[in-house]
């Protein structure tokens, strides 16, 4: 599968076989974590930790997650620049998950219990805030069906409401020239699927992007959205980088300034 592809099939897991990942697996995924790229410079660690179901362990967390085995757990910082980079690496993890036929779900401090972080020290002022099962999908259960239908997973916004050009005046057209990565953006997972991310279009080398703050997962979700983008961007072999503009235009409402892609 191309990333686009990838991005399009992936959907969150919660139900899984119980089958541990194969060695092979693991250090596909291993590989994937000392690769990603991180363009924020937050303090974020990503590490694959095993759990022994058999020995009577059982992951409790607020999305009903059975039969896993493995899990990610990610030490974050607790400023913004740590929550953009986390959205940003992890989600590259998630979609080679996702490109090996293996499910995951985010899951960031909705989860109860001491056993994801017994044993483990975080570096930077870092401390556990998000973690990710990782496996073979099962069949969904009636549970897992009613928690994607509560939470609204399938539904997102339209894209004339979230990506605009002419100082927010007017939506961008999909069929722009950056039409492409911003639908890759618009589809990417998000807390509660809140979809917190905005962008305004300046021309067709320049995008800002912002975020509408709906909770604490707010930054980090638009860090998931903006790791599409700049994939896609990749993908569709266009290179560019993202920088903090002294002169970002002004957001209506209460959207708050993120970071600018400028095209090379």
């Amino acid at each position: 599968m191309n990333i686009i592809e990838t991005i399009k099939e992936r959907r969150s897991v919660r139900t899984f076989n119980g089958e541990p990942l194969s060695p092979e697996m693991k250090k596909s995924l291993t590989e994937a974590i000392e690769t990603a790229y991180d363009p924020f410079g937050g303090n974020v660690t990503i590490r694959l930790k095993v759990f022994d179901l058999k020995a009577g362990y059982k992951p409790s967390t607020y999305g009903m997650i059975t039969g896993a085995t493995d899990f990610f757990l990610l030490g974050v910082g607790s400023d913004e620049a740590s929550a953009l980079s986390a959205g940003f690496k992890f989600e590259q993890v998630v979609l080679k998950a996702r490109e090996l036929g293996l499910g995951t779900c985010w899951i960031a401090a909705t989860f109860k219990g001491s056993d994801f972080d017994r044993g483990e020290a975080w570096p930077n002022g870092e401390e556990l805030k998000i973690i990710s099962p990782v496996g073979e999908p099962a069949k969904q259960g009636i549970k897992e069906k009613l928690a994607r239908m509560a939470l609204g997973s399938k539904n997102r916004k339209p894209f004339d409401k979230l990506f605009f050009t002419d100082g927010f005046k007017k939506p961008i057209s999909p069929d722009s020239h950056f039409g492409e990565p911003l639908e890759m953006l618009r589809l990417a997972p998000s807390s509660t699927n809140s979809q917190p991310w905005r962008a305004l279009v300046a021309d067709d080398r320049t995008v800002h992007f912002y975020y509408k703050p709906k909770s604490p997962a707010s930054v980090l979700d638009t860090g998931i959205g903006m790791c599409h983008f700049y994939l896609t961007e990749d993908y569709l072999g266009r290179k560019g980088s993202f920088y903090k503009a002294e002169d970002a235009p002004a957001a209506p409402e209460d959207w708050k300034y993120l970071y600018s892609f400028k095209e090379e």
